[in-house]
């Protein structure tokens, strides 16, 4: 690795690369501008990675929209300076911006399947920006574009070359967008929550690629993330954004060490990932499995699930290849794993939405194998599904209390008065007012409208709730919100949890048990604490030392609870 190394202010006199300076950014709606962006200035210099962190609203990815000129056609900049090698681009025409895209300053984008042209193969994409700057001779491109695929290390360079975006898994193609910001080694980089969508072993694999790059070539990186762990591990230093204006900024170990303010304290309080407490010892612990299989809401035996491929007969993919557990009632057991590991495909067969190829599962001792029509129909209503996004799991066309309802009409033949005191009833455990009923979707925040999915799973009194990646889409903030309403509502209701993950620092938090998957086999078991401390396969291991936040962990306090109120 290069002895290239992060020339910080307070170091040797090198000019940054970049300036920003008393910036203000407003959106215009019809007649009326609103300013999002109050007055942020911050800098970066050569070799360092600045992060801007703060929840969805705080001002960040404007921020970095402005650098590099991509603000929303209704964007304006009102003041302030954005000085880039000490040129000022605010201002710029976009036709400005494309001499300098890509040459001075590039932008890794959150979302590695939108972001690739789905008709075009790889190498014709990484191609393209060498073309427009011509940087590189015509007979030389393709050359050229297998090294940059190579160097961000992607098997098969050539083949990926000639291979289309559907064809690369997730971390493959922001493998690729990386090769396309680095291809003109520019001066600066903009990593804007380049991780967010990916599993969190491919997530440290990228952060790493893009740190060995940094050090290889004297890069800057502006990194942009609502991710306070992944902040802390691979910033100098941090910029806290709320509300479009900064709250604190200034050298990671200081920040964590001793935050000023209120905000930033809950950040770090809620960051599940940063959390001091390694486990959570207060719950009695599951003990040694019974043979009375009435402990147990949950017990799954020996479940395989194979798929038929290709069309040929007899061939068949196993999905989920003998996986066995129990689950106690009123408590929580995570399935976690990466994409592919056979996490969703258990969980459709738990909910019945699919018949299994072999073994058994019995919900609160009800055999799902003898269920078929109706009484499979009737069966659901104990078990309900929590999805991932709660954008998209509301019909936008329905009112909040519709959306609530609809269980009600679908298995209970209620009065309308019943229906409305019980509707109303749920949505005050979940914590929302009475206001929201007649609101639609759109009208409400991402945390809101989770908590309206929970209510709605719940206003029929099932026994179990499985949490599909429920709060993987919240930010950190929300998401702590979430999972205290969670534990809560198991408390006070007797709830039986199967939460999905592949977030292991919010399955240290939340659950009893857990059971690790990979390629479609249960590779460890047991005790959220004892798989934490004894992993027995290599996988759990790479998967705990994956988690973000651990390298400066100890230096963040553990907030008194009247810090954690003020911050509320």
């Amino acid at each position: 690795m290069s002895s290239v190394v992060a020339l910080r202010p307070e170091g040797l006199a090198v000019p940054p690369v970049l300036e920003v300076d008393r910036l203000a950014i407003g959106y215009r709606d019809r007649d009326q501008l609103h300013r999002v962006v109050h007055d942020v200035s911050f800098a970066i210099h050569p070799g360092e990675i600045v992060a801007l962190v703060g929840e969805s609203g705080s001002g960040k990815t404007t921020t970095a929209q402005a650098v590099i000129g991509l603000l929303p056609a209704n964007g304006q900049l009102e003041h302030g300076a954005i000085r880039l090698n000490g040129t000022d681009v605010a201002g710029w025409s976009d036709k400005r911006f494309d001499g300098i895209r890509g040459s001075t300053v590039s932008l890794i984008p959150q979302d590695p399947t939108s972001s690739l042209n789905p008709v075009r193969t790889v190498g014709e994409q990484v191609a393209e920006i060498l073309r427009i700057h011509r940087r590189v001779e015509r007979r030389l491109l393709d050359e050229r574009v297998v090294e940059l695929l190579a160097r961000v290390g992607l098997s098969q360079p050539e083949l990926r070359a000639r291979q289309y975006p559907h064809e690369l898994s997730g971390g493959m193609k922001q493998r690729v967008l990386i090769a396309i910001a680095i291809a003109l080694q520019p001066a600066l980089i903009i990593a804007d929550e380049p991780t967010s969508a990916l599993d969190v072993t491919v997530q440290k694999r990228i952060l790493d690629l893009i740190d060995e790059l940094r050090l290889a070539f004297g890069t800057a990186v502006l990194l942009v993330t609502h991710d306070l762990g992944v902040a802390s591990d691979r910033a100098s230093r941090i910029v806290v954004l709320q509300g479009g204006r900064i709250q604190e900024q200034g050298p990671t170990p200081e920040l964590l060490r001793q935050p000023r303010s209120a905000y930033t304290r809950q950040l770090l309080s809620d960051a599940p990932s940063l959390a001091l407490a390694a486990f959570r010892l207060e719950r009695p612990p599951a003990g040694p499995a019974l043979q009375d299989q009435s402990e147990f809401a949950i017990v799954v035996e020996d479940l395989v699930h194979e798929f038929a491929i290709g069309g040929a007969r007899g061939t068949v993919f196993r999905a989920v290849d003998g996986v066995s557990f129990r689950v106690r009632r009123g408590t929580t057991h995570a399935i976690v794993g990466e994409s592919g590991s056979g996490k969703t495909t258990t969980i459709r067969d738990v909910v019945g939405f699919r018949q299994p190829t072999a073994g058994r599962i019995l919900i609160e001792g009800t055999d799902l194998a003898g269920l078929r029509g109706e009484a499979l129909r009737r069966f659901r209503r104990r078990i309900q599904l929590v999805y991932q996004n709660p954008f998209g799991s509301l019909d936008p066309r329905q009112t909040i209390f519709e959306i609530i309802e609809e269980p009600l009409r679908n298995f209970e033949p209620l009065e309308a008065s019943e229906r409305k005191r019980r509707v109303s009833e749920i949505l005050a455990r979940v914590g929302l007012p009475g206001a929201v009923l007649q609101r639609r979707p759109h009208a409400l925040s991402g945390g809101q409208r989770q908590r309206v999915a929970i209510a709605r799973a719940l206003v029929l009194e099932p026994q179990v709730l499985v949490l599909d990646e429920a709060v993987s889409a919240l930010d950190v903030t929300v998401q702590a919100q979430i999972l205290q309403l969670l534990e809560r509502l198991q408390a006070e209701l007797g709830l039986t949890y199967l939460f999905i993950s592949h977030d292991l620092a919010v399955v240290r938090q939340i659950a009893d048990t857990v059971s690790v998957l990979q390629h479609g086999r249960q590779v460890d078991s047991g005790r959220v604490e004892e798989v934490f401390l004894r992993p027995r396969s290599p996988y759990t291991r790479e998967l705990i030392d994956a988690i973000p936040g651990k390298r400066n962990s100890h230096l963040v306090q553990t907030p008194t609870p009247g810090l954690l109120q003020q911050a509320s």
